[in-house]
């Protein structure tokens, strides 16, 4: 007797109706309130697979949009997808709900840091800090190049490869990466469309 088909994972299933501004501002507050040190990993998980308002694939887009906008890349991302749900009043609400709190959080750790930046284990507490934060940072890209596996496209990874191997290993700016493969992954795409 053949095994069952796997049950299908959260990202795919069908999208969720648009949400409003009020589910917007709450659902980027919810991002906001437990992603303490790497936001982007709750930012994925919450849009794509807890409210489903946008697809794996769109998340990687928008996160590449986002990522060549100037600015933190996770409040670009807010703006953006508030944006395409509720125009500009929806990019206000997400803003705001990624924002507020964690506005007020570090207006308050800045002020005992500075009072006890002295003390050692203050010291050594935010090192582990910085190493927990790296960590979710390497297993975000992981998720976030998951759909270049999935349906893998030559210049899609020829991309991905080029801007690891230009910013990790050459070390050059991320603006002239940018300024290099955005044309040249636009060009790439196009010329792929077209075959």
């Amino acid at each position: 007797m053949p095994a069952p088909p796997p049950a299908p994972l959260a990202t795919d299933q069908p999208l969720s109706p648009p949400p409003g501004l009020v589910q917007l501002f709450l659902g980027f507050l919810s991002v906001a309130v437990v992603a303490f040190g790497g936001v982007l990993p709750i930012a994925r998980r919450a849009l794509v697979e807890r409210y489903r308002w946008i697809s794996a694939d769109e998340f990687t887009e928008l996160m590449g949009l986002a990522q060549f906008l100037p600015g933190p890349n996770i409040v670009n991302l807010a703006v953006v997808v508030g944006g395409r749900f509720q125009g500009p009043l929806g990019s206000v609400a997400a803003f705001l709900g990624l924002t507020l709190v964690p506005a007020g959080v570090v207006v308050t750790a800045s002020t005992v840091f500075t009072r006890y930046a002295d003390i050692t284990a203050v010291s050594d507490m935010l090192a582990g800090l910085a190493a927990a934060a790296a960590g979710m940072v390497i297993a975000m890209a992981a998720r976030m190049a998951e759909p270049l596996w999935r349906r893998p496209r030559p210049h899609t990874i020829f991309i991905a490869l080029a801007a690891f191997a230009a910013m990790a290993l050459l070390r050059m700016p991320m603006l002239l990466v940018m300024a290099t493969l955005v044309p040249l992954a636009l060009a790439l795409s196009w010329w792929a469309h077209r075959r």
